[in-house]
């Protein structure tokens, strides 16, 4: 008899690994179950990809698919891809949800499963055109007009290149004008990628989606550190968080700079706690320069500190909101120091002095200088329904009109988002004394921190959720949180908005949208005893691991 030849779960399952190893948390059965969720979660992820080229956010000129046939049929059947591009996220959605239930009880998948299941799931959208986002096309001209020796805090891509230029044109109308929000340490970055790119769109997108990989990098490397730091589960940190679909979506797929901005804040997080933490002084005495291998174990803990202070601060060059980690680590380090008035001000002025430094030198260093700090409110612009204070004041309008009232919608607006950044204010500050008298951990501080910013800030956009669930991730383990975070993601990433840079007609996303519930539908029917949407049964819960395969 002929060996039977592998299937193609088995074949994939072999290629990053058998799970079926000595140690494996998993019984036969749950491994069994994880690799087809991670088939079907990697399956989704292709067909986003490929319907990414029709319906993602190509570049007006230099579109690499143009002309070519096989590559150039998606762009011309725009209906068929945006229900290839929707049925693929729901799938990857639906796969993330599945995979939960393997970080949560008394046996959990390992971390090299949840690493492999996330690689697989990623490398898919490597390659795939920008998706739900044009605003990497804003980073390449903003770049372009600094690499030229403009400022792209005075000029937007219009003025400062030309509307007739390549990039220009692949900018959304809206951003056309408006000058740069992001901090000088990303446009140093990107003046650093047209340089070698020049203005050749394929190359640019490439590298800013290098960037946002090192970026996710470094949230993978924080987040289980932080979350054992908290006593927290890795891998339910690391599932809840850093694999979560709206990270997949917007920031791996979209190409968004908040996975650098995340990721150095998260690192330099775990960093200066690593120090502040640390069972030797903060300050050794006597201070000397280390010379032996005692020496420098002493100056470590001070050490970490610094450099963790570091990262935060260049985070904030990225996107100023992560410069709140250099408060929360500032108390938790006057906490250290006994909590009292002179430690806050001891840890709070010392931090603030390298974290100030810090920008300092890299205004200087890029000679983009400070003017970020004006263009921070640029994309108020947007009046943003899933901004609670823009929502407020875009009802009330409304109901102004429909009064009779006239239309008061900018002055309502006006005053909701200043009620909203107050309550930031003093809702941050509780947090801040509550870290001081260590009532609250850090890392937990920090994620309600920024998830208050996130939920009262007058712009919020899907990726922003991120700023509060990664760290929050690592730190809060009840059943309410984790529920909460996993009726957003699907919200947020399977019924939010499908059309994603381009235009499409209402009945094409109608179209989309019906087609892709009934091929989800009929995949739920197929694989209802293959996947594990049902507990599994008791007969397949062996607490024996899985054997050892050849």
């Amino acid at each position: 008899m002929a060996p039977r030849r592998p299937s193609l779960s088995t074949s994939i399952a072999r290629w990053h690994g058998d799970e079926r190893t000595v140690g494996s948390p998993l019984n036969t059965a749950e491994v069994v179950a994880l690799r087809r969720t991670r088939l079907f979660g990697s399956t989704g992820t292709i067909l986003m990809a490929i319907g990414a080229l029709g319906a993602g956010a190509r570049p007006v000129i230099q579109d690499p698919t143009f002309g070519v046939r096989l590559l150039n049929l998606p762009s011309r059947l725009q209906t068929v891809s945006l229900t290839m591009t929707t049925t693929g996220a729901v799938m990857m959605a639906l796969a993330w949800l599945l995979l939960g239930r393997f970080t949560t009880g008394p046996r959990r998948m390992s971390r090299s499963q949840l690493d492999r299941t996330l690689m697989l799931w990623i490398l898919p959208l490597l390659i795939a055109p920008p998706m739900y986002s044009k605003d990497v096309y804003s980073y390449l001209a903003q770049s372009e007009i600094a690499r030229n020796g403009l400022d792209p805090y005075t000029v937007g891509p219009a003025p400062g290149l030309g509307l007739g230029h390549v990039f220009t044109l692949s900018v959304p109308s809206l951003w056309r004008e408006t000058p740069a929000p992001y901090g000088p340490l990303f446009l140093w970055i990107g003046r650093g990628i047209s340089a070698i790119t020049g203005e050749n769109i394929v190359a640019g997108v490439l590298l800013h989606r290098l960037v946002v990989l090192l970026g996710v990098a470094l949230i993978i490397w924080a987040v289980p550190r932080l979350a054992r730091r908290c006593g927290v589960a890795e891998v339910s940190a690391m599932w809840l968080g850093a694999a979560n679909p709206l990270l997949l979506m917007h920031l791996v797929a979209g190409i968004h700079n908040e996975a650098p901005m995340l990721g150095l804040m998260l690192a330099g997080t775990e960093f200066a706690l690593r120090g502040i933490e640390s069972r030797h002084r903060l300050l050794p005495r006597p201070l000397r320069a280390p010379s032996t291998e005692a020496d420098w174990q002493r100056w470590a803990p001070l050490l970490q500190l610094l450099a963790g202070t570091v990262l935060i601060a260049m985070s904030s060059q990225i996107k100023l909101p992560s410069l709140l980690a250099v408060g929360f680590v500032a108390m938790a380090l006057a906490h250290r120091w006994g909590g009292t008035v002179r430690a806050f001000f001891a840890a709070s002025g010392s931090l603030t002095a390298i974290a100030v430094l810090v920008i300092v030198v890299i205004g200087k260093a890029s000679g983009l200088g400070f003017g970020w700090l004006f263009t921070l409110g640029t994309a108020n612009v947007v009046r943003s329904w899933m901004s609670p204070p823009t929502l407020l004041a875009l009802g009330a309008g409304q109901g102004g009109i429909l009064l009779g009232l006239g239309d008061h919608t900018t002055a309502v607006l006006a005053l909701t988002r200043a009620i909203g950044v107050l309550i930031i204010a003093v809702l941050v500050t509780w947090l801040l004394l509550t870290v001081l008298r260590g009532r609250l951990h850090p890392v937990g501080g920090l994620g309600v921190a920024l998830g208050t910013t996130v939920l009262l800030f007058p712009v919020v956009q899907p990726w922003y959720l991120l700023w509060a669930i990664i760290p929050l991730a690592c730190w809060a383990t009840r059943p309410g949180f984790r529920i909460a975070v996993i009726v957003t993601t699907l919200v947020v990433g399977i019924l939010g908005p499908t059309a994603n840079g381009d235009r499409f007609a209402l009945f094409q996303i109608v179209d989309a949208t019906l087609a892709s519930a009934v091929v989800v539908a009929l995949l739920i029917g197929l694989t209802w005893r293959r996947l594990p949407w049902r507990a599994m049964p008791a007969g397949d819960t062996d607490p024996s691991p899985a054997p050892v395969t050849a």
